[in-house]
């Protein structure tokens, strides 16, 4: 056999052919934004499919249909929609339902509502206010058929009936399988109303309808942008619903947040003033309920800013649908809502708790009131300031006149201190002030008390302003709108938290808690009892907080609403007001100190409290002193 010799040749041959290969798929690779444009694509699309399948629930085998015009395209129609041909004969038109507040164009194709224009109001740019238009909103019943059909009322057309029931208008629109079988939806709409009679009801269908599938109800609306602050609009726009039991729940006002429930009376697409709600009298069985922010990035500039997803199986009796149902289009004023028997008023975020009842049990009356005969609504939140302030002024009398007796005895206290130091004496040292204080009728928690007090109406006012619908585009001194931010400066850049543009209310405010506040610290301090070994140096606390809670009021309060800082500002100036008035004519220290000598000599029965206190105090004590001397 001839012995095998190496081939060179072959050998830089197949080389060469590698290096070839291996260049020209290095140059035919993509670039990275090519890679990224796909990824992107990629992600688009599943995002889709996902929004489609677990959201919409659209079945494809229901496509949207041309009217049929000819005997060739009925025929079609026959074939792709079974007994709901005639729906491809309905021309695609429409039909408005107005009164003087709501103007509703519903469309023959689905039978929904097209567009909703709040007449009394305008966005934040002076436009028309649509909650519905350019197909930011569907209403579907997406149902089975005995002939194994999947069809979708949105993509269907129905046949519209106009007429009046006295001053109402009432609009049929019927999706007709003939003359006496149909799935109609009857709308009604009221003078000066905003809610709006819906009914869904089927006759002669029992036939039709498959047994097997489910008939579900999808909603699903992208809120339009109506107010200059995104970041703020988005933090007031939630999806409310209520509960069979009554109760109320909200989804989280986060990115997006879903939830899967049982007996739903009503949900509500809530944006910051206007709601979109969708009540039923027969609950819904279950609800899929789903929210999405769009946007979060007060830079850009968008036209929607959440989504919102209801998805609700509707129950067949006696094998067809009824269900009497209702919409509120309209704004969310707490006093047309509680008009309703249907506690949509709990849409308006008052606060829970006690803070929800003193909005509406004072601050919301009270404002109504002086609404009636003040029409600067700037005045209005300055006068509520003062009812507030005068209604609170005894506590801030009560909290000033502590502090003043605790000033008078602070010398004592002192000396108590130099005359017991270190940590072996920290429990007799207590024991002793308490006795002090005891004796002169005076307690460091009568200053702490009025303050507590405070909190809950801080707070109630907190939810009470931003929820007003009535100061929405009502303007004062350099503030154009009242529940937004009031922009005196628009920046060249955006400072994260804080925005891109520089609010004079929430300077004004800061300026006046940080005076407030340290009129509060002098106060304090007199109160204070010396710095205890061990214990932390409440001084440096209060002077930190003294310059931290400024600079936050100015860092959160300038995308929020002016109201909200107008209303901080006036009442920090007039309790630094009346603090300076009860310092300077009302409270004498020398009275006070005759009056705690007076105390003194009085034998003062020890209650129950302290008594165990002491006793709890003195045991301690003892422990602390047999370690001691074990040790």
């Amino acid at each position: 056999m001839e012995e095998k010799k190496f081939d060179l040749n072959s050998i830089i041959g197949f080389v060469l052919l590698g290096a070839i290969m291996l260049y020209w798929m290095y140059t035919n690779q993509p670039t990275p934004e090519e890679l990224a444009a796909e990824k992107k694509a990629k992600t688009e699309e599943i995002q889709k499919e996902t929004t489609i399948s677990n959201t919409t629930n659209f079945n494809t085998t229901s496509e949207s249909f041309t009217q049929a015009t000819d005997s060739l395209s009925l025929e079609k129609a026959k074939t792709q929609l079974g007994d709901f041909a005639y729906s491809a004969s309905i021309a695609d038109e429409e039909t408005v339902l107005e009164n003087d507040l709501l103007k509703l164009v519903i469309s023959n194709k689905g039978g929904q509502i097209k567009e909703a224009l709040l007449k009394n109001y305008v966005t934040y740019d002076s436009l028309p206010l649509y909650i519905i238009k350019d197909n930011n909103a569907s209403f579907n019943i997406n149902f089975g058929t005995s002939d194994y059909r999947t069809l979708n009322t949105s993509k269907l057309f129905f046949e519209p009936t106009l007429s009046t029931n006295g001053e109402n208008q009432v609009l049929s629109m019927k999706l007709k399988v003939s003359n006496d079988k149909y799935l109609e939806y009857r709308y009604e709409i009221k003078p000066n109303e905003y809610m709006v009679d819906f009914n869904v009801r089927s006759q002669g269908l029992s036939s039709t309808f498959s047994t097997s599938q489910q008939v579900n109800l999808d909603w699903n609306l992208k809120a339009f942008r109506k107010e200059k602050s995104i970041r703020y609009e988005n933090q007031q726009t939630e999806m409310y619903y209520e509960k069979e039991d009554e109760n109320i729940d909200y989804l989280s006002v986060g990115a997006s947040d879903d939830a899967e429930e049982k007996g739903v009376n009503w949900v509500g697409y809530k944006q910051h003033f206007f709601s979109t709600i969708l009540i039923t009298d027969q609950a819904f069985k279950t609800a899929s309920l789903a929210s999405n922010t769009l946007v979060e990035n007060e830079e850009v500039d968008t036209t929607f800013t959440k989504e919102f997803f209801l998805k609700a199986p509707l129950e067949l009796k006696a094998g067809e649908l009824n269900y009497d149902m209702s919409w509120y289009i309209g704004p969310n004023d707490y006093q047309i809502l509680k008009k309703y028997d249907r506690n949509i008023k709990e849409i308006v975020n008052l606060g829970w708790g006690i803070f929800g009842y003193i909005n509406r049990l004072v601050f919301v009356p009270v404002f109504n009131f002086l609404q009636g005969f003040i029409g600067n609504y700037g005045l209005i939140i300055i006068l509520l300031t003062v009812v507030v302030r005068i209604i609170m002024s005894p506590l801030v009398y009560k909290s000033y006149l502590s502090s003043a007796k605790m000033k008078v005895l602070k010398p004592e206290m002192e000396e108590i201190n130099k005359r017991l130091p270190g940590k072996e004496n920290a429990m007799k040292r207590q024991q002793e002030t308490m006795a002090v204080q005891s004796k002169a009728g005076v307690s460091p928690l009568s200053g702490c008390i009025p303050a507590v007090l405070q909190m809950p109406v801080f707070f109630a006012l907190f939810r009470f302003f931003p929820s007003n619908i009535d100061l929405r585009q009502k303007g004062f001194l350099w503030a154009d709108d009242l529940s937004a931010y009031d922009s005196v400066f628009e920046l060249p850049f955006h400072i994260p938290m804080y925005g891109s543009h520089i609010s004079l209310f929430p300077i004004l405010a800061s300026i006046a808690i940080f005076f407030y506040m340290r009129m509060s610290q002098s106060q304090q301090m007199n109160m204070q009892q010396p710095t205890q070994e061990g214990m932390p140096d409440m001084q440096k606390m209060m002077k930190m907080m003294m310059y931290f809670s400024p600079v936050m009021m100015l860092i959160f309060f300038n995308m929020y609403a002016s109201s909200l800082s107008l209303y901080y500002f006036v009442s920090n100036l007039l309790t630094i007001t009346i603090m300076l008035i009860i310092k300077n004519y009302i409270i004498d220290e020398d009275k006070i100190l005759a009056q705690i000598e007076e105390n003194k000599k009085k034998p003062k029965k020890e209650g129950k409290f302290r008594k165990r206190l002491n006793d709890a105090m003195k045991q301690a004590q003892d422990q602390q002193s047999q370690q001691k001397k074990k040790k």
